[in-house]
């Protein structure tokens, strides 16, 4: 049985997904791409330390899954990017690089989007 998490953690919950895509959406209005100002911009670098110091206390509630889906987001756009900034060095991969940063941006906000929808209705994210 799963436990009700108090509003403090569901407010907190709502923070770290505004905090997350404040960075994302940065990327979209400046000349920056979607992931690295999601990555890179203190709002977001702040939602996942946030999501660190506070993940015990959603144990036990649907807020966990939240709290591991927007800390596999970051970890998971880092590594594309890596990926991505890997290819542009070999100067052959700089197409594929360009792409891999743009679908991975579409893939943040996507998922930030997704799981403020799922947080409205109070419903875990799905356990990969």
């Amino acid at each position: 049985m799963q436990q009700i998490p108090s509003t403090n953690m569901i407010n907190l919950t709502y923070l770290i997904y505004g905090l997350h895509l404040f960075s994302a959406i940065s990327g979209v209005l400046t000349s920056a791409f979607v992931v690295t100002a999601f990555l890179s911009g203190w709002p977001s670098i702040l939602a996942v330390i946030l999501n660190y110091i506070q993940r015990n206390d959603t144990r036990g509630t649907y807020l966990e899954s939240h709290f591991r889906w927007q800390i596999r987001t970051f970890w998971f756009a880092l590594l594309w990017l890596i990926i991505g900034g890997i290819l542009v060095v070999t100067v052959i991969g700089i197409p594929l690089a360009f792409i891999i940063v743009v679908v991975v941006g579409l893939w943040v906000l996507y998922r930030m989007l997704r799981g403020v929808a799922r947080l409205m209705d109070q419903q875990p994210m799905p356990v990969p």
